[in-house]
């Protein structure tokens, strides 16, 4: 497994990171499969392992502290909060009333003293990133996180949090995980550049877009039985990322390579990506993934690819990204009625 430095941390983590997401409820709710999984992970070279409280809500947690038992110290362990943790009123976000809270919840299921990565999941509008980045510094100083990064944040919010931190005199983000994959190079624009300028280490996620990039899903084909990604169906019938997907899969088999392999290694070559998130949900799936770890990519396949989907260019936005309140909100970007009807 080849290992990389994770930004300026002097971190060292393996270039595939074992994402659990579909570990429990999610995915494979057989706990003790998923605890051979992370155990295979680890014995071929995985040392670095990305969770969240909001997955299985706490369930993914308690699979991955059980299955780290004895075996902490070999682990790179990231995990993220500020995703709902219940329907009742303050149990999400990035506030430091919540934050104070969810990271003792993480320490106790993942049965850690403490986490090596702290993530905000997603960009919280409502939270200044000051009281974000102080209680931070908080957890930091006492030990209980060793560093601190972000997920989804465009790169504007990554520049502001630099900032902040530098005038402050807080820690800073030393991390960003964003999605990448070939079908999603948005990244690429400003993202990436961002990162690379501050010394962020990238871990990607969803670097096969899906399941897009495994060739199980083809045009004019009827889905998988039991695929468990039905719950993004625009995503899964997108014509352009489909008609895609024919041409990538005629690039990997006149390369010698599966889909799969090609996208990984596609997304562990660029520059600026530390590493990719791959998320198994079972023994062969890992093992499949694994067989791709070492594969590199010479500049004519990567030619190959930027023909099909040009650097900088998200065929279109996967289902589950985080989507601006702007763009969802009408409020945000209209003048109210009174105001229009005097401009």
């Amino acid at each position: 497994m080849r290992m990389r430095k994770l930004g300026r941390t002097g971190i060292e983590v393996s270039a595939y990171c074992l994402g659990t997401m579909v570990f429990g409820k999610m995915g494979n709710p057989d706990h003790d499969d998923c605890v051979r999984m992370i155990h295979r992970a680890l014995d071929a070279g995985i040392n670095f392992v990305d969770t969240a409280d909001v997955y299985g809500y706490s369930e993914t947690e308690e699979i991955v502290g059980k299955a780290l038992k004895g075996r902490r110290d070999e682990v790179v362990l990231a995990t993220k909060f500020n995703g709902p943790m219940g329907e009742s009123p303050g149990r999400s976000g990035s506030s430091r009333r919540w934050i104070v809270q969810a990271v003792e919840g993480s320490l106790r299921r993942l049965r850690t003293d403490y986490i090596d990565l702290y993530q905000i999941h997603h960009p919280d509008p409502h939270t200044d990133i000051e009281e974000t980045l102080s209680a931070l510094t908080d957890l930091v100083r006492a030990g209980k996180v060793r560093a601190i990064g972000s997920s989804n944040l465009p790169a504007s919010e990554i520049v502001e949090a630099q900032w902040v931190s530098q005038q402050r005199g807080l820690h800073l983000l030393r991390t960003e995980q964003p999605t990448y994959s070939i079908l999603n190079r948005g990244i690429e624009r400003e993202v990436l550049p961002t990162c690379h300028r501050y010394g962020l280490g990238v871990l990607v996620w969803s670097p096969l877009a899906m399941g897009l990039l495994t060739g199980h899903y083809r045009k004019n084909a009827p889905r998988p039985a039991g695929a468990r990604m039905q719950w993004v169906p625009r995503h899964l019938t997108d014509e352009r990322k489909l008609d895609a997907v024919e041409r990538l899969l005629t690039l990997a088999e006149e390369a010698g390579h599966s889909l799969t392999h090609l996208a990984m290694a596609f997304a562990t070559s660029h520059p600026d990506v530390t590493a990719a998130i791959i998320g198994p949900r079972t023994m062969d799936q890992l093992d499949n993934l694994l067989a791709g770890a070492t594969l590199t990519l010479g500049d004519d396949t990567l030619d190959k690819i930027d023909a099909i989907v040009p650097p900088g260019t998200d065929i279109s936005p996967l289902d589950v990204s985080h989507t601006p309140l702007p763009l969802t909100r009408t409020d945000l970007r209209r003048r109210p009625p009174h105001e229009r009807a005097a401009a």
